[in-house]
């Protein structure tokens, strides 16, 4: 009989899908097995029969279905305004490119990004982010990228600071100056770059407001020297690196993240051979974005095949943006990524723990239901794991435990 102590927190009569790929079962399934919390974390999964008969700190979860809590390792969750005269325009026949020739796309969102107050921001993030954690949302990445100037990207990671200190949420912050080219750089595109090298990255750095820097290489983005310039500079400073890349066309900007061992490669729809056997090599994560894919109308899907062949993680994250995949919804996500992207529900599942954990750096703590692991855990109303993916409009979540804590 297990001994506990008097701190301990136990969780019985429950069905756990650990999502540990040593538990040689779909989804890491555990039948029979009961949670140990302590101190925030898992301290063990242990038989029910191993556990005494009554402890004071028990839960009862009547044969619930247990999971680790989801990880939205792609967000764009921070801005100003929004853009669904794009949307028409765009139904109307206009592409992304024109709009965004034309001054609209991620500029439209920077100059409203600008013109709010960091309290504006915050108050439109926190609408946001509510939806996420009633998902059972437990870990999420926040990018800048709407600022495009030191001030404003400033502004934009202290707003998901604030959000970390009063939510039951982890945020893991992510610097993307390199997002577009600023109106003020438009013929001048290295100038900006040389900004974004020399002041943005090492002032916010310095401050302590980001963890991993990003970038869009794309041809409405930045090129792949300006590209590299950027990744240069963070590994200069041993900044994780990760990249917004072949999502309209192969530049071979997962090649040059993956060089620089870069934790994600995201979008990813026209990546190609070469590209998925360098972060194989690399060890970088494949997230796949398929709001996005679904607001633009793309045809050209992510090669699943390949990732699958050469064991490349793939993630699936939500892309909250105002201009091409406003869906707050990771449950949604899930199912997108299924219906167009051809993942299996266990895969999905996988992308939004333990693959969405590795995107994130946080794959020795996050993602998993596995001693040792933060004890991040959502309990639904469901039996089977697929049933929170196939009907995204309900939401069967019972109970969310953040760090051990119900909330």
């Amino acid at each position: 009989m297990r001994q506990l102590l008097p701190d301990d927190t136990l969780w019985r009569n429950l069905r756990l899908a650990t999502l540990d790929p040593d538990v040689h079962t779909p989804y890491g399934m555990l039948e029979g097995h009961a949670l140990i919390l302590r101190n925030g974390h898992i301290q063990a999964i242990v038989p029910e029969d191993a556990l005494p008969t009554s402890h004071g700190n028990t839960h009862d979860l009547q044969g619930r279905l247990v999971t680790p809590g989801l990880i939205d390792c792609h967000t764009h969750l921070v801005f100003g305004g929004n853009r669904a005269s794009e949307w028409e325009q765009r139904l109307n026949g206009v592409s992304y490119q024109q709009i965004s020739a034309q001054g609209g796309g991620i500029n439209a969102t920077v100059m409203a990004t600008r013109a709010a107050t960091e309290d504006a921001l915050f108050s439109l993030a926190q609408q946001r982010i509510d939806n996420l954690i009633r998902e059972g949302v437990t870990l999420l990445e926040i990018k800048s990228g709407y600022g495009l100037n030191v001030a404003t990207e400033e502004k934009i990671l202290r707003v998901a600071a604030r959000l970390a200190d009063k939510y039951p949420i982890e945020i893991s912050p992510t610097l993307l100056a390199a997002h577009a080219v600023p109106v003020e750089y438009r013929d001048d595109p290295e100038s900006y770059i040389t900004q974004v090298c020399e002041v943005i990255i090492p002032q916010l750095w310095e401050k302590g407001l980001f963890e991993a820097v990003d970038l869009f290489c794309e041809s409405v983005g930045f090129n792949l020297e300006q590209s590299e310039r950027v990744f240069s500079a963070a590994q200069a400073a041993n900044i994780p690196v990760k990249g917004h890349v072949e999502q309209l066309s192969l530049l071979g900007g997962a090649q040059l993240v993956s060089r620089y061992r870069g934790l994600s490669a995201d979008h990813i729809e026209y990546l190609d051979e070469a590209g998925v056997a360098a972060m194989s090599r690399s060890g970088t994560v494949g997230v796949l974005l398929p709001g996005a894919f679904y607001f633009l109308r793309e045809k050209q899907t992510p090669p699943i095949d390949l990732l699958r062949r050469y064991q490349v993680p793939m993630a699936v994250a939500t892309d909250f943006n105002p201009g091409t995949s406003p869906f707050i919804s990771l449950h949604l996500a899930m199912n997108m990524a299924c219906v167009q992207f051809g993942l299996t529900p266990e895969e999905a599942w996988a992308g939004v723990t333990r693959h969405a954990a590795q995107a994130l750096g946080r794959q020795a703590t996050h993602g998993q239901l596995k001693p040792g692991y933060v004890a991040d855990i959502i309990v639904w109303d469901a039996e089977h794991p697929a049933e929170i993916l196939y009907e995204p409009g309900r939401n069967p979540l019972y109970q969310r435990i953040y760090r051990g804590q119900r909330t």
